[in-house]
């Protein structure tokens, strides 16, 4: 998922959908890694799990978001479905949303993963719930909605395309430079 693919590349959905299914994954285990503090405390296992969660959010994905931004919803803002468009500007301000929330759990995290205790339980749950839940209603809305009429429009542009005769380049042509 290299977010600096060149603008023509097609959009690679099935990567994107599997990145989702690892964000769904990763947010079960943010879940079970709170239940496990509240019984277990910072010990080995919450110090491995606080450390990788930590990583795939501060990383894969961001890239993910940028993908999303960059190469998914710029053909779905020029629709002339309101509805649509309107989904796709809330879906970029979740993008915003999730990332303000991570800035203020990424820390308490990454202490965690260096065996520190100093986090406020019941503060961390509550900033660990409200991420869980908009993260959880954005990939619903991608999955139901925006991803189903990507994937439409992306695959009426390859048929258009497809139905176009190859370029020809002449020997001698004036360049248009």
């Amino acid at each position: 998922m290299a977010a600096s693919a060149t603008y023509d590349a097609p959009t690679d959905f099935r990567t994107l959908d599997e990145c989702h299914l690892r964000i769904a994954e990763h947010l079960q285990r943010l879940e079970a890694l709170m239940d496990h503090l509240d019984s277990a405390g910072v010990d080995a296992h919450a110090q491995q799990e606080a450390a990788a969660i930590e990583s795939f959010f501060s990383s894969t994905s961001q890239r993910h978001h940028l993908d999303e931004e960059t190469r998914v919803f710029p053909a779905l803002l020029s629709s002339v479905d309101l509805d649509l468009v309107a989904s796709v500007r809330m879906l970029q301000q979740d993008h915003g949303w999730i990332e303000e929330d991570w800035l203020a759990i990424a820390p308490q995290l990454r202490a965690i993963a260096n065996g520190c205790n100093w986090y406020d339980p019941a503060e961390l749950r509550h900033a660990l719930q409200v991420f869980l839940d908009l993260y959880r209603e954005h990939i619903a809305l991608e999955d139901s909605l925006i991803y189903p009429e990507a994937k439409a429009q992306a695959a009426k542009l390859q048929r258009r395309r497809a139905t176009l005769p190859p370029l020809r380049f002449t020997a001698g042509a004036q360049s248009s430079s």
